[in-house]
Parts: structure tokens; C-alpha cells; sequence
């Protein structure tokens, strides 16, 4: 079912670094990583050793807890490390590739059958997550609906039909397997981010209430869902953007998913004394994923799994003169406190001066200040302030009460974004789902 929704609460961040509509093909780069962190509630058991040759979609770690859930290579290749964390917690296995056959197939006479059908051995069930809580699907349990949004409203994200070109019958073979578990909704979303978050349109629809379930998959991954049922031949591919204010020449790329960053760090950093790729640039933080919610990554780590797109962006590692007390002629400002705030309120101007973005809180960790301003970029129903609250003081009841298991961290980027007091609040929100969560299995 192809839907619409409006939404008008929200806020759009005007970050540079727009990716220009240019794809690069990356897919012949050697190494990935499949890395269980990425993955809310997996608990890996690792199933290959290095020197292992392992092929496209054979598993590489089960989740311990349910042992039909797995995380497969993307490609064939030869397992190549197994990185550990502290107290030896599982964090990637590499696996490095040769050259990959890239196939051009006709999908179209094929879509009227699905030679694969889509099952939770599938190597691509682990890209189906479930809310409340932001798992991999269970699938012993009954969604009220699969949901796919249609437009990514994140700061620089990808246009999902120019990513989506030429996969037109994937993507309509990968909803007619999803289709076998639930009604599925194709959603794009008008307005301003969230707009396009997978919570914002749920909420919107088929808000959840306790002991129910709602499944939501990329767009991009649901074509990839589609040519493995139409082939059975698993190719996790992805168009990402790769941007932001200190990238030297924004494009998008084709890659594989897990793809090792190297090769794109190396193109896009302008500051060519960059360290050995061992380690963070002085200058520049590269993100996985988009400013508000992505992950950290060194220059030649790995894409997120659920990642589609690739952020360069300064480090706030030094301070301003005066700090708050400047103009601020060239500072984003919700809240006013510089002057480029009042823009905004021109009737035709949307953000005219030049914006510098970085990665500087500008402040410190400050008491919990009550502004009333969450509620202005917050398009759910609920209590967004009273919710964190609840989180913090650990009121499971009270959390309940106030939708908890409508959302997720992303749902709360905008609110941290924007906190003069500089909470995590992403952090407090995934904490108390994680509580939730094990009194669920418990």
C-alpha cells in the first residue's frame, strides 16, 4: 500500500555537503565487516575462524538467544580477522574478497515468481528490524504491518529513488515477499526530519501499544530482499551518499554493504596530512550514518550495517572567541542565541547566511533545563520531556504510560540536537529500552 503522510513539526538542518548525483561504483573493494554491535540485541556466537572460507550469505555469527537469526558475509572471500572489544566482546569479522562478479540481471520477466521465499534463514531476515525495541524480527511473531519509508529526511541523506534507479523490479519483488507476513505500507513522508523516520510515520498510522509489533525495512534493502528471491543470490547493495561541510567532493557510491572505507576516506578528506588511517584526523570526524544519530568511524573502519549513508564533518575541538556572546552571524540557532536565529522568521528566507557546522557542543553538561522547545521538533503525540524524564528516574510504569514503545533513540536526535543542557538523551532512550527489553525475554 503506497501512502502519504504531512507532518509539521520537525526541523531541517542546513549542514553543506550535498552529495552530488554522481555514483561512484565502489562494489571492487576487498574487505568487509560484519560487525553484532550494530545489531540491537544480538548476542553473537561466532561460527567461521580466521582463515576460514566463507561465501556470499553463509553465516557468520548466530545470535545465541535464537539460533535462526544470523549475520552473513556480503561476499565471498576468506575471513581475514576477528576483532575483539573489551572482555573479548565479538565487534566485526572481516572478511576479504576478490574481484566480485557484478551481474546485470533482467528482473522483470521474473517477478511474477519468487523462487526463494523469504523465511528467518533467509541471509537477508537481519535486515527486517522490529519495533518496540529495534531488533531483528522475530519471527515467531505476527507485525501489524511492514513498514518502508519512501524518503530519508536525515541532514544529507540519499534520495531514495535516485538510489533506487534501476531496481524498480527488486524493490517490487522484495514487497511481494514481505507481503507473506504482513500488510505492507510504502510510505513517503512530507515535511521537515523526522518526517521520514520510521517512528514518525508509524506513529502516524499504526501507533504500538504494549505486547504489539510493527516490522520496517530499508528501501534499498528491501531490493536487495527482492533479487535474492528472484535469483537466490544475496548481493547487499547500496548507493550511499558520502557528504558534509569538510568532504572534498561529495558524491554517491556504490558499494557493498559493510564495505571497508579506505578507498572513500582517502578521495574525500581534504586535509592531506591525514594520519596512517590508523586513527581520528585533527580536523575531521567521518560518521556512519547521518550527524544526529551515526556512529564514529576511523578512516579505515567499516559502513554501519543498517548505514546508507557516509558524513565528513569538522571536529568542535577548539573554542570561539567569546563564545555566546558573538553574533553569531554564522551559527545555526534554534533557540535564538545567536542572530542567524531570527532568520527564520523572514516570511521568504529559509537560512540565507552562511551556516559552519562542526562537532562543538558550545557549552558543557549543564542541569536539565524545562525550555518547552522539544515539543517543536517532536511530531508524536506524546510527552517527549516527561518520557526522558521518566527514562532517567527509571519509572518502567510511567514509561509505559507515556508511549515508550512507540520509539526509538533516532526519534530523539532532534531533541539532543537542540538541548541546551547537552544531555545524551539517545543514550537515556536506548538504556531504558534495553530494561525493557530483557524484562520482556526474561
Amino acid at each position: 500500500m503506497n501512502q502519504t503522510i504531512k507532518i509539521k513539526k520537525g526541523l531541517d538542518i542546513p549542514l553543506d555537503g550535498t552529495a552530488e548525483r554522481v555514483v561512484v561504483d565502489a562494489r571492487s573493494i576487498e574487505r568487509y565487516a560484519v560487525k553484532p554491535p550494530d545489531v540491537v540485541g544480538f548476542t553473537p556466537r561466532l561460527l567461521v575462524a580466521e582463515g576460514d572460507k566463507v561465501t556470499a550469505g553463509q553465516p557468520l555469527v548466530a545470535d545465541k538467544n535464537d539460533t535462526r537469526l544470523s549475520l552473513p558475509s556480503p561476499v565471498d572471500g576468506v575471513v581475514k580477522a576477528i576483532v575483539r572489544g573489551e572482555k573479548r566482546r565479538l565487534e566485526a569479522v572481516v572478511v576479504e574478497g576478490g574481484k566480485r562478479r557484478v551481474e546485470n540481471n533482467d528482473c522483470a520477466s521474473t517477478l511474477s515468481t519468487l523462487h526463494s521465499p523469504l523465511s528467518a534463514k533467509s541471509p537477508c531476515w537481519w535486515m527486517i528490524k522490529e519495533r518496540p525495541f529495534g531488533t531483528i524480527a522475530n519471527p515467531d511473531h505476527k507485525p501489524k504491518g511492514i513498514f518502508i519509508s519512501l524518503r530519508d529526511t536525515n541532514p544529507l541523506a540519499p534520495d531514495i529513488s535516485f538510489a533506487l534507479k534501476g531496481r524498480e523490479h527488486e524493490f517490487e519483488a522484495g514487497v511481494k515477499a514481505l507481503e507473506a507476513f504482513a500488510e505492507v505500507h510504502c510510505v513517503k513522508a512530507e515535511g521537515p526530519h523526522p518526517a521520514g523516520n520510521i517512528g514518525t510515520i508509524v506513529a502516524a498510522i499504526a501507533p504500538i501499544n504494549k505486547g504489539e509489533y510493527i516490522w520496517s525495512v530499508n528501501a534499498q534493502d528491501v531490493a536487495t530482499i527482492g533479487h535474492w528471491c528472484m535469483t537466490g543470490e544475496y548481493r547487499p547493495e547500496r548507493v550511499i551518499s558520502v557528504g558534509g561541510p569538510a568532504a572534498k567532493a561529495p558524491k554517491y557510491y556504490r558499494v557493498l554493504c559493510g564495505a571497508c572505507l579506505q578507498r572513500i576516506s582517502e578521495t574525500q578528506l581534504m586535509d592531506e596530512s591525514y594520519p596512517s588511517m590508523s586513527g581520528s584526523s585533527n580536523s575531521t570526524r567521518i560518521i556512519s550514518g547521518s550527524v544526529l544519530s551515526g556512529s564514529t568511524v576511523d578512516a579505515d573502519g567499516f559502513l554501519g550495517m543498517y548505514d546508507q549513508q557516509l558524513t565528513f564533518i569538522e571536529e568542535g575541538d577548539h573554542y570561539d572567541f567569546m563564545g555566546w556572546l558573538m553574533p553569531g552571524l554564522t551559527k545555526f540557532s534554534f533557540s535564538k542565541t545567536f542572530l542567524s536565529g531570527f532568520v527564520r522568521l523572514l516570511p521568504t528566507a529559509h537560512y540565507p547566511l552562511p551556516t559552519e557546522f562542526n562537532t562543538n557542543m558550545h557549552g558543557s553538561v549543564r542541569p536539565f533545563l524545562f525550555t518547552g522547545s522539544f515539543e517543536r521538533v517532536f511530531p508524536f503525540d506524546i510527552y517527549p520531556l516527561q518520557l526522558i524524564k521518566a527514562c532517567i528516574v527509571g519509572d518502567v510504569e510511567l514509561q509505559e504510560k507515556l508511549g515508550i514503545y512507540e520509539v526509538e533513540p533516532e526519534d530523539f536526535a532532534l531533541c539532543e540536537f537542540i538541548d541546551p543542557s547537552k544531555t545524551e538523551i539517545q543514550t537515556i532512550i536506548r538504556e531504558a529500552l534495553e530494561v525493557l527489553r530483557k524484562e520482556a525475554i526474561a
